[in-house]
């Protein structure tokens, strides 16, 4: 199952960019295995300040057709991370071909773009800088694979 990230914004060279880069290259070669990846960072800007409306429309076209639709959002469900990789396969053994994470710029996500999506998660009652939440995101899928694959990286 392909995992395509869409946020809105772009992320620099730096810490953030690194750790995010570690973590996804992490997952590809541990969810290989599994039927989880390739992932994909597909990164949409609204040069014209448009604001949320004009970012949801930017990142609808960058989710691909038939793709289960799931936003990083405050108000999401909060999950384990072994639920968050029992979904994940749970998504993949429904055959889904394509899993799209939503994240959107500092303002969050349009509620119309909320209200297609399959799935909705948080981490947490906190608001976090959408450039982390990519981060934390990518540490996730990653956790996620390791723990299908039995990998001693999840301790719990």
């Amino acid at each position: 199952m392909r995992v395509q990230i869409c946020a809105v914004g772009r992320m620099r060279k730096g810490p953030e960019r690194m750790l995010y880069d570690d973590y996804l290259t992490r997952f590809d070669r541990t969810g290989r295995a599994h039927g989880l990846g390739p992932a994909q960072l597909i990164e949409v800007e609204d040069k014209k300040g448009g604001g949320m409306a004009a970012e949801a429309i930017l990142l609808q076209r960058a989710i691909p057709d038939g793709a289960l639709i799931c936003t990083m959002d405050e108000r999401g469900k909060l999950v384990s991370s072994p639920d968050f990789s029992q979904q994940l396969g749970a998504w993949r053994d429904q055959g889904r071909q394509d899993v799209a994470f939503v994240i959107g710029g500092a303002d969050g996500i349009a509620s119309d773009l909320r209200a297609q999506a399959d799935a909705s998660l948080s981490f947490g009652k906190m608001v976090w800088p959408h450039m982390l939440v990519r981060v934390m995101l990518a540490e996730q899928l990653y956790r996620a694979a390791s723990i299908q694959a039995g990998s001693p990286y999840h301790r719990a």
